[in-house]
């Protein structure tokens, strides 16, 4: 099989030759492969190989299994696979090696899917960019100036590069959706408790994260939520099974929608960048002509309080993280085995009393409410993805500037005054200008996605946002298949030119 022949499928196109022995799962292996070595030098989306493994799997792959054969990359951060480490894009977590599958793991390997490696993600997933100082920035294959987003930048790098047509991502504030929008990709984020987090964590950030993968179709993405949703024993969240299978919903165009649409920024105050703009102008036209119902409308919450509630609940996560590092390594982690970033939150996840973080939790409970009553009045609602096409390497925050602050506070080692010093709240307003809409999904626990229906004139993908009710993914994946099929992207390839040794 040629490459070219190789991206001319999605992964259930891959499968159905798999299965009518037109090709065999090792040969896609090494189509995937070798366009992985060609591309990688130049993206850096790939940071774990595991290729050796899914060769010596792929004999015995079940050929009737949904993705046989296909080749897929995992996220190294949250979804464990025993016998290889997780480092979440840190070094202090770079040589831990996983003991056993995660829940999602297992369902995922019963796909069929041939698992080549892991791929780069920010320290943690704490960034919507993706330039760890362990594997260092992960590059938009469309420019490779621009970041491919975060904190699934590595998994969206890959899949629009070619090296596989499936990858792996996680979103707590829009880690799969903003790099979907930087990279070209259909990215879904399911409701919360659709996808099983265990076994180790229940619900981490409180709920706010949920694993799913970055396709370049909608059935892709359907057809993997159909394999790997449901809950595990012990699940804290129980939501009632879909009335269908996903994938039958793709090909189902929705009844007519009544259909909220804003560019207001849910936080901050910074307007939308106007090829942002111009792409939910466009879809609002596109969807008008589909015959929905569609209305200017914005929810209504106080973003600065959501965004400094926000932080303090993340850095309670990363003050958790780092006991739960303790008791793996044996010891505390040391200050220069972590970024400046994380160190700091760890710092004021000591400082945060008790009383703070439950009424930052309380607050971000009241706002996901607030959000959720705004579905009353509609089906979907739609924004931009982000609020800038893709940004440069190195021009998100934190500024150099700040990651000398960072360091400095760090080794003074008082939480006290980084957080009476605002530096972090300054980061994290300055952070939800770039994503001012996804965040508040997670915390209501909604689904949403983003589909890629805009290119601007410079040839960058500018990600289209839908927002819908909890647990009603099929309403979504409707309404995605129905703007596939209007308005087709699949075809829109990048070209990574390899450059000479």
């Amino acid at each position: 099989m040629t490459l070219d022949e190789y991206t001319r499928h999605d992964a259930t196109g891959l499968a159905a030759l798999v299965r009518a022995h037109e090709v065999t799962p090792l040969e896609l292996i090494e189509v995937a492969v070798e366009q992985l070595e060609r591309v990688n030098p130049q993206i850096n989306a790939v940071v774990y190989r595991m290729d050796d493994e899914a060769r010596a799997l792929a004999p015995s792959v079940d050929r009737n299994a949904v993705f046989a054969g296909v080749p897929f990359l995992a996220k190294d951060l949250q979804s464990g696979y025993a016998g290889h480490p997780t480092s979440g894009g840190s070094r202090v977590a770079e040589r831990l090696v996983v003991d056993e599958d995660t829940e999602l793991v297992r369902r995922v390997r019963a796909t069929g899917v041939a698992i080549l490696g892991k791929t780069n993600t920010p320290e943690f997933g704490l960034l919507p960019y993706t330039e760890p100082e362990l594997w260092g920035p992960c590059r938009n294959p469309w420019a490779l100036d621009r970041t491919p987003g975060g904190s699934s930048g590595g998994s969206a790098a890959a899949v629009a590069a070619g090296i596989v047509p499936i990858a792996g991502g996680g979103d707590g504030a829009g880690s799969i959706r903003m790099p979907a929008s930087c990279c070209g990709l259909f990215g879904l984020k399911p409701t919360r408790g659709r996808i099983p987090p265990g076994p180790r964590d229940s619900e981490p950030w409180r709920g706010s994260v949920t694993e799913h993968v970055l396709t370049r179709s909608v059935r892709d993405s359907a057809a993997m939520l159909d394999a790997t949703h449901g809950p595990e024993p012990g699940a804290p969240y129980r939501i009632a099974p879909p009335y269908g299978r996903f994938t039958a919903q793709v090909d189902t165009d929705p009844a007519r929608l009544r259909i909220a649409w804003t560019t207001a920024p849910l936080m901050g105050s910074a307007a939308a960048h106007p090829d942002c703009v111009q792409a939910v102008g466009d879809t609002v036209t596109l969807l008008r002509q589909l015959g929905h119902h569609v209305t200017q409308a914005t929810p209504s919450i106080d973003g600065k309080t959501f965004a400094r509630a926000f932080m303090y609940m993340v850095a309670g996560e990363v003050g958790a993280e780092f006991e739960d590092l303790a008791r793996a390594l044996g010891r505390r982690p040391r200050r220069t085995e972590l970024e400046p970033l994380t160190w700091a939150l760890g710092l004021v996840s000591q400082a945060v009393s008790a009383r703070e973080l439950a009424a930052s939790l309380r607050l971000l409970e009241r706002c996901g409410k607030a959000v959720g009553r705004f579905f009353t009045d509609y089906d979907i609602l739609v924004t931009p993805t982000v609020a800038t096409p893709p940004p440069g390497i190195g021009a998100l925050p934190p500024s150099r500037f700040e990651h000398l602050q960072l360091r400095l506070m760090g080794a003074i080692g008082s939480g006290r005054l980084v957080k009476v010093g605002r530096l972090l709240e300054r980061i994290a307003d300055s952070a939800f200008e770039y994503t001012p809409w996804t965040p508040v999904f997670n915390i209501s626990g909604q689904p949403a996605m983003s589909v890629p229906l805009y290119w601007n004139r410079a040839g960058l993908p500018v990600g289209v946002h839908f927002v819908a009710r909890a647990g009603e993914e099929a309403t979504l994946l409707r309404l995605a298949g129905q703007l596939e099929r209007e308005r087709p992207w699949f075809d829109r390839i990048p070209e990574v030119v390899p450059q000479p040794q």
